[in-house]
């Protein structure tokens, strides 16, 4: 299987290039804008055709590339099933698996950073990975304090979805803003500061007193993300 990781230095956003290498089918998981052309030309390096790129949730910190990429290869754009993003092709519901050429996606609603977030996890009946977006980071996790976020959802989604999950699943989330790539199940229960050791009323208390700003891009990219990066 081929899996590609690349890295936005501008919001510190890891997006995902999955494909079987069988029948040359790709996907994407949450493409930024400014990135596009660098996605492209891997995926014509590699000889793949992108079939669909999928978004975790409704980004703040960036612009999504979904609208650019559908229109430069006709790939079918994908959110969760509780997004307002009207402009996608496609949504998908808790428990829907996406079978791309083999690489096989289950979508999990995990709100919490926002209301219509989603993790997909890779290979369901033998989960090797998880690609959580911004409900869980490594050694931390996202804020809950826009977009319908909840600290309560937001444990709920990580501890009784994500954590039940085998410990040797790998993290590869939406994140990390010091130069990490990916984690595992097992080391996030153990040694996340947020989570390891704390009860969901701990929990709660820490996210609502971070007091942390806006992204400064927030009021850009909300909206423009709600027209898949096409404002």
């Amino acid at each position: 299987m081929i899996l590609q990781q690349f890295f936005d230095p501008e919001s510190s956003t890891h997006t995902y290039l999955l494909a079987s290498g069988r029948g040359r089918e790709a996907v994407l998981i949450d493409p930024v804008k400014e990135r596009a052309a660098e996605y492209l030309a891997a995926i014509a390096a590699l000889d793949l055709k992108l079939v669909k790129a999928i978004d975790t949730h409704t980004h703040a910190d960036h612009i999504t590339a979904l609208g650019d990429l559908r229109s430069a290869t006709g790939c079918v754009t994908v959110m969760g099933a509780y997004t307002k993003a009207e402009c996608v092709s496609m949504q998908v519901h808790d428990g829907d698996v996406l079978d791309i050429d083999g690489v096989r996606l289950q979508a999990v609603y995990t709100p919490g950073h926002t209301d219509e977030s989603f993790s997909f996890v890779l290979d369901p009946a033998q989960p090797k990975g998880v690609f959580t977006g911004d409900v869980l980071l490594i050694g931390g996790t996202g804020r809950t304090d826009f977009q319908g976020g909840d600290p309560r959802k937001s444990w709920d989604s990580i501890v009784n979805k994500l954590f039940r999950l085998p410990d040797e699943v790998i993290v590869y989330p939406g994140h990390d803003y010091k130069g990490r790539l990916a984690s595992t199940i097992g080391a996030e229960k153990r040694d996340n500061p947020r989570l390891a050791g704390k009860t969901e009323a701990e929990y709660i208390a820490i996210m609502n007193a971070l007091n942390l700003p806006n992204p400064r891009l927030m009021d850009v990219a909300v909206p423009a993300n709600l027209a898949c990066g096409r404002a």
